[in-house]
């Protein structure tokens, strides 16, 4: 990772909490969907989506993830605070994956290809087509007046 914050990031995010946020200083070179089992576990979800990053385009800007290594080969970072996962990378590596998640405008990291397909869940392809609601929609507008967000802003 480099020593100084990127001087004009071009991407910035972090953990839900705020406890944790990153800088990017150059875009990622591959943003990808993961369905392995270690990456529904991991993420607590059907799939994971990474932004590969090298580590000299990104630091920490505000506290640092806890890392439990997943495998011999590879730690995954996230909030002590939170619980929110960040990261996965290889040990000792170069290269740093961000959870597109966690970025603060997460629809400028647009998955390009997929990864651990052996395990994409069958029904994940029809996604797309499930009746949906906006939030307002599913709460009404009374309930969304009395709800109060803990998570920190998309922003610093």
């Amino acid at each position: 990772m480099s020593a100084e914050a990127p001087s004009t990031p071009v991407l910035t995010g972090g953990c839900q909490c705020g406890a944790v946020r990153f800088a990017v200083s150059a875009a990622p070179t591959r943003i990808s969907i993961c369905h392995c089992r270690m990456c529904q576990k991991a993420s607590g979800a059907p799939f994971a989506s990474f932004a590969d990053i090298d580590r000299n385009d990104f630091k920490w800007t505000r506290g640092k993830p806890a890392a439990f290594r997943s495998s011999s080969i590879a730690e995954r970072g996230f909030c002590a605070a939170c619980g929110t996962p960040l990261s996965f990378g290889r040990i000792d590596g170069d290269r740093i994956e961000i959870m597109t998640g966690a970025f603060d405008r997460p629809d400028r990291v647009i998955p390009t290809r997929q990864f651990g397909t052996e395990s994409r869940l069958g029904w994940v392809v029809g996604i797309a087509n499930l009746p949906s609601q906006t939030t307002q929609q599913n709460y009404g507008p009374e309930k969304m007046a009395t709800i109060v967000s803990h998570q920190h802003p998309d922003h610093d």
